[in-house]
């Protein structure tokens, strides 16, 4: 005879969102290691061997750009982003939700939404013509890193929405059912 237990709650639709953003960062914070790999190349090429390379200079900044692109959705989600704090931290739970929510709706989200919006045609743009870099040695397919940027904000803009969840739950159920 099986046990079935109906003590378990069903999981919220905004942890399976925060969930995945978590994953897709943990994936892409690998190239952090990837950054220090090329900058170390590139500096052993430089220094050792009078020979550093544009190529190489470029992804750097591709690197960089694409990590700190696609951590502010995990810093969002852990509640690790920047945030003025002068009364914050003193608030109940419900106060911080309201604060949450009112920024993150009245704020946050509209620049999110007017940034994915313009940049679709920019990277769009850069795919259409396939895109390079002006130098005859650097990289090629530059609506790649173009691309990070629709991307990464439409990731920022899902843990957005997981967070003004979060904070509704914690509006309507009590002060530690919906806080992390």
């Amino acid at each position: 005879m099986s046990k079935v237990l109906y003590s378990t709650p069903s999981t919220p639709f905004y942890a399976h969102i925060e969930s995945f953003i978590t994953t897709t960062s943990r994936v892409l914070a690998w190239t952090n290691l990837a950054l220090v790999a090329v900058i170390i190349i590139q500096v052993v090429l430089r220094k050792v061997f009078s020979n550093g390379q544009i190529a190489l200079e470029e992804l750097q900044w591709h690197l960089y750009a694409t990590a700190v692109m696609f951590g502010t959705a995990y810093a969002q989600i852990s509640n690790l982003h920047v945030r003025v704090d002068l009364f914050y931290h003193k608030f109940s739970e419900r106060k911080k939700a309201v604060v949450d929510l009112l920024g993150l709706s009245l704020l946050a989200i509209p620049f999110v939404v007017v940034v994915i919006l313009h940049s679709y045609d920019f990277a769009y743009e850069s795919w259409r013509v396939n895109e390079s870099s002006a130098s005859p040695s650097g990289l090629p397919f530059r609506w790649l890193i173009k691309s990070v940027i629709p991307i990464s904000f439409c990731l920022l803009l899902l843990s957005m929405l997981a967070r003004i969840l979060r904070n509704i739950e914690t509006l309507f159920k009590g002060e530690h059912d919906g806080s992390k």
